[in-house]
């Protein structure tokens, strides 16, 4: 009895037509105008055009691999294996010959979209009505479940597992996503690094303005949904990558434990909650949170490919927060503030991109995968991160000496212990990230880590007390 297998969502944890759309997006941007007149053409029209102009990598590709086994099980025990799938053939015989399980593959080709009554009707006419056994797991499968033998179903839709329990078959279960598994989609932690927002508020001593820290905590939230959905983007971009990370390819879309167009709706949505939060402040925060997502997307797109811009990118977006929580409040920063957040972040920024290249074994003159470095730039970017440190320091040290402190601070002497906490602060994540015991983005470990926060919080203390 043959086997039919799908491949989109049941086969693998995810869906070639997103894939290789976002892949298309990343490498050739302008052919989102095209898609629209694809479309016109029919969905097989969409899926072969996009195909014809990427390549897919099919070793990247989450399989579930109980599925798998079971398949090679039966093809050592002479069983006839057929991939029957709605993707389109360039990508359904690259995986046919990768994973050399597969006698023969029905896909769809120009015309002709191999999903549903389609698909069903292609294997009754190469096997009978009742001829073969079919896996599957989704609403478009249903109707070929009708015609299999057997069902397999695997990690079901709702329509796949109320057509389950009505008629029973086989089942693979799939990993449910949990609560958990929602915070890392949205990379909730991440949101630590949208309270420098409250810089501003802070430096201008209205910590106990009700007012005022209401409208930082309005900005903090349209910023926090905002990076969420630009953070579910940058993974759509990045799928084949981070599966080839240690640790990035245990992300929910990498995985296949989110599928792409639950994400889609979660960007969508988180987009739109920003956007009405927003319209509570005033429209120079509007603006702010505008740009910030035009940067963050050309990041996302190309920026994060280039050699140093990259670095001063992030510093940038970090700077931007704090003058989002300007523009939201009303309150002025100086040339100061912002000289000292470059100079800090962009610190930082190198910090991250040091560690990706310790903890990356490349041959000399190889690139880190979608970066722009390699592992002889390591030298270079610690020593630009420690005179960033070094600058910050002397930015803030030239800062407390200013005519702009004697007007804020009645005992201004008391705010010169911020340089040796700033520099203690950023050598020490150097110094642990050369003994490759740096992992977390460096602004998360600031914020989480004790000594850090020890520290940080006697400088807050001098800070409110000079103030007084």
């Amino acid at each position: 009895m043959p086997l039919a297998v799908d491949l989109d969502g049941t086969l693998i944890a995810t869906d070639l037509l997103w894939e290789s759309l976002f892949l298309l997006l990343r490498r050739k941007p302008y052919c989102l105008f095209l898609l629209p007149f694809w479309l016109l053409g029919g969905k097989a029209r969409l899926k072969c055009a996009i195909a014809e102009r990427v390549e897919l990598d099919p070793a990247s590709l989450p399989y579930r691999q109980d599925l798998l086994a079971r398949l090679r099980e039966d093809k050592a025990d002479g069983r006839h294996v057929v991939l029957a799938t709605a993707a389109p053939k360039k990508f359904a015989e690259a995986v046919a010959a990768h994973l050399g399980v597969f006698d023969s593959v029905i896909s769809t080709e120009p015309g002709r979209n191999m999903a549903s009554h389609v698909k069903r009707e292609a294997l009754i006419a190469a096997f009978g009505d009742g001829g073969f056994d079919y896996a599957g797991n989704s609403r478009a499968d249903v109707a070929v479940f009708d015609a299999a033998r057997q069902a397999i179903v695997v990690a079901p839709d709702r329509a796949a597992a109320r057509w389950h329990e009505a008629n029973g078959g086989e089942l693979f279960s799939a990993e449910k996503p949990t609560l958990k598994t929602h915070f890392k989609m949205l990379r909730a932690h991440q949101w630590l690094k949208n309270t420098l927002i409250f810089v501003p508020l802070i430096l201008d001593h209205d910590y106990f303005d009700p007012y005022m820290m209401g409208l930082g905590l309005l900005a903090f939230i349209a910023f926090s949904f905002s990076a969420s959905a630009i953070y579910i983007l940058n993974d759509f971009f990045d799928l084949a990558l981070d599966r080839r990370h240690p640790t990035k390819s245990k992300r929910p879309f990498a995985s296949g434990v989110l599928s792409i167009p639950f994400g889609f709706a979660a960007m969508i949505g988180l987009l739109a909650v920003s956007g009405f939060v927003a319209t509570f402040l005033p429209p120079l925060f509007g603006l702010v949170l505008f740009g910030y997502l035009l940067a963050t997307t050309a990041y996302s797109l190309s920026i994060k490919r280039m050699l140093l811009v990259d670095v001063l990118t992030l510093a940038g977006l970090y700077t931007m927060r704090i003058l989002a929580g300007s523009a939201a409040t009303g309150i002025g920063v100086s040339f100061w503030l912002l000289a000292f957040s470059v100079f800090f972040f962009l610190s930082l920024a190198l910090v991250k991109r040091y560690v990706e290249l310790r903890s990356t074994e490349l041959p000399t003159g190889e690139r880190i995968a979608g970066r722009g470095y390699r592992s002889e730039d390591q030298e270079v970017i610690a020593q630009a991160g420690m005179a960033s440190a070094f600058s910050a320091a002397m930015v803030l040290a030239l800062y407390i000496q200013s005519s702009a402190v004697r007007e804020l601070y009645s005992q201004p002497w008391l705010i010169w212990p911020l340089c040796p906490i700033v520099l203690y602060i950023t050598i020490r994540i150097w110094v642990l990230a050369r003994r490759n015991e740096m992992h977390d983005d460096p602004i998360v470990f600031i914020i989480s880590d004790w000594r850090s926060q020890l520290v940080g919080g006697f400088g807050a203390f001098l800070l409110f007390y000079a103030g007084l």
